[in-house]
């Protein structure tokens, strides 16, 4: 009888809250605005795991990563558990998370050398998608010390070392694989590419080899062509000393050694002064024109050409357009190379040949590109240009000899 007032109390209890919802809507239910928001935070029903997980936000999701967390669990599950929580960041390509959930799995050191092959080799593949290839290859590595015969890590290693271009290390580990698994397809596919980049490299290596020593031949021969003609090349970098007209011009502490460090020209071609088959050798030539604050650059003057060949050219028939006056003709025109060490320009005459200049005691080259001053003789600007400087003529013939 008791029984039967209870359920009825209780029935009754249910009709009454069951008759507010004819006047009233329920509050704390979901509403067409929110529901899909709301059913996202219900585990079953989410299409993506946040981010972070908020206990206030997430209290569902929050109780069941602290069920799989547990620390009273063994620790072979637990790693079992992160196992397969970095498994699906890893099918997500969330290869950072997946990396960190892993390690954590390793961190148990539970006893399951299988399960721990598994998570090493599992991280060598994150590592190798995120282009971590030593890391791969090191986790690889510790995978097959524990199991020599597991498969998926002798595969990683191989991958792993023809990424890094260790090809003779990818055919070791390859040749391991297939003493133990000899049919496998991927091991042997991994071996003959393996194999053939080892002797693409070697080859170009060979080739290489053989270049450089071509290019080795080449600057020596350039090098003492150089000495042979007794042409000083110049230290731009270091400071230079005045000293006077008397001293040799061998004491000077601005000559650099003869090497091919000072031979590159500074210029934007990047010209450099060669030896060709007849044993001449051509200079990139910068003429310099103050008046205007204009240059032209010969990226290849033969050594035996005199001035007045590149002139004729330059200043022919058609001049160029910042002469807005018309007077640089080749016959108009002077040269000077300047010794900044003393102080003085050097007249050049234009029938001279450019080795010859080179071969002055006064001349150095500079940064490898020799460099010339052009005026136009009786100028305004020549006289005002070379005022108060020491002028000084070449002691060479007119004419090449």
């Amino acid at each position: 009888m008791a029984s039967s007032e209870a359920q009825h109390d209780s029935d009754d209890g249910m009709d009454e809250f069951m008759d507010k919802f004819k006047t009233q809507r329920y509050q704390k239910g979901f509403s067409e605005n929110n529901w899909e928001e709301e059913f996202n935070k219900v585990p079953m029903f989410m299409k993506t795991a946040p981010e972070e997980i908020d206990p206030h936000t997430y209290p569902e999701l929050a109780c069941l990563q602290a069920i799989i967390h547990d620390e009273d669990r063994p620790p072979e599950e637990q790693a079992k558990t992160l196992k397969d929580e970095g498994n699906e960041f890893f099918k997500e390509k969330k290869y950072e998370k997946a990396i960190l959930s892993y390690t954590a799995g390793l961190k148990k050191k539970c006893g399951d050398e299988d399960l721990n092959s598994v998570l090493l080799t599992n991280r060598a593949a994150a590592h190798f998608h995120l282009g971590n290839m030593r890391s791969a290859l090191n986790d690889a590595a510790a995978a097959k010390k524990i199991k020599p015969d597991h498969l998926k890590a002798l595969i990683r290693g191989a991958q792993s070392c023809i990424e890094l271009r260790n090809f003779a290390e990818a055919i070791q580990w390859c040749d391991e694989g297939l003493k133990v698994h000899p049919t496998d397809k991927k091991l042997q596919e991994l071996r003959a590419a393996a194999d053939k980049h080892k002797r693409a490299a070697e080859r170009d290596a060979r080739k290489n080899k053989i270049k450089e020593k071509k290019l080795h031949g080449e600057k020596e021969a350039l090098l003492a062509a150089i000495k042979d003609r007794g042409i000083k090349l110049l230290q731009s970098a270091k400071p230079r000393r005045r000293c006077s007209d008397s001293e040799d011009e061998g004491s000077s502490a601005a000559l650099s050694p003869l090497s091919l460090d000072g031979l590159s020209s500074q210029e934007v071609t990047g010209a450099q002064v060669f030896l060709d088959e007849q044993r001449s050798l051509h200079w990139p030539v910068l003429f310099l024109y103050p008046e205007h604050r204009q240059t032209d650059f010969i990226s290849a003057f033969c050594e035996n050409n005199c001035f007045m060949d590149h002139l004729a050219v330059m200043f022919g028939e058609e001049l160029p357009p910042w002469d807005e006056d018309r007077k640089y003709h080749s016959q108009n025109l002077q040269l000077y190379f300047e010794d900044e060490e003393k102080e003085t320009f050097y007249q050049v005459n234009p029938e001279m040949s450019l080795l010859k200049v080179l071969q002055h005691k006064r001349f150095f080259v500079k940064a490898g590109t020799p460099s010339f001053i052009v005026l136009v003789k009786g100028s305004s600007f020549r006289k005002q240009f070379l005022t108060e400087k020491k002028i000084q003529g070449l002691n060479f013939p007119l004419k090449n000899t």
